[in-house]
């Protein structure tokens, strides 16, 4: 979601509000008319877009998980083999780290309200995580052919932990701003694979 640079759709519009007010007030403490008075159209003028908040809090997190697979993908298939495994994994940091750092919302709503996904989204959901994660799984085993996969999996999956932390981040002044922050968390993230792998990285 965040990488778009035209200009968004009023659907697009509608799922950004709907985020935010989902992550600040919870699901069931915003209204449809809450949502249309913020991107500017009635309430009942949403269901010619959506059939109901349901559908927008589905569609947002099939969404999401969608995207950062697909966005996994796309960088992989852009480092080829001509690549290091270092620029790989450094590529799907930097890819994450936009997400956490431009899409919070999602973050707290995926911790919050995936639950209340049917039955079928909720394992859409599932299905296309473990696929980013397994992704990034290959990648981190490449650099470090020395961590089990089950040992590389759960450093992966920490690592989701730390760079998803960016909701809990926003007092004013508690992030160095943008570039600073995301630097961090690259750095912090390259250091827990490091730590992961025992220090031992292959050479690139």
């Amino acid at each position: 979601m965040a990488t778009r640079t035209d200009a968004p759709t009023r659907r697009e519009q509608i799922l950004k509000e709907a985020a935010r007010l989902f992550a600040e007030r919870g699901f069931h403490g915003v209204g449809v008319d809450e949502i249309g008075a913020a991107v500017g159209i009635s309430g009942p003028g949403l269901y010619r877009h959506f059939p109901g908040k349901d559908a927008m809090l589905a569609e947002l997190l099939v969404g999401i998980s969608g995207q950062l697979l697909t966005g996994a993908k796309r960088r992989l298939q852009e480092a080829g083999e001509v690549s290091a495994p270092e620029a790989v994994l450094d590529s799907l940091i930097e890819g994450h780290i936009d997400f956490a750092l431009d899409d919070r919302p999602l973050i707290t709503l995926h911790d919050r309200e995936l639950d209340r996904l049917p039955d079928s989204d909720r394992k859409l959901v599932r299905q296309l995580q473990r696929q980013y994660v397994e992704l990034w799984v290959e990648v981190v085993r490449e650099l470090y052919p020395e961590l089990a996969e089950p040992d590389a999996r759960s450093a992966v999956h920490s690592v989701f932990g730390l760079l998803n932390s960016t909701p809990h981040l926003t007092r004013p002044g508690s992030l160095p701003g943008r570039a600073g922050t995301a630097e961090l968390l690259h750095r912090m993230a390259r250091g827990a694979f490091a730590a992961a792998g025992a220090g031992r990285p292959t050479a690139g």
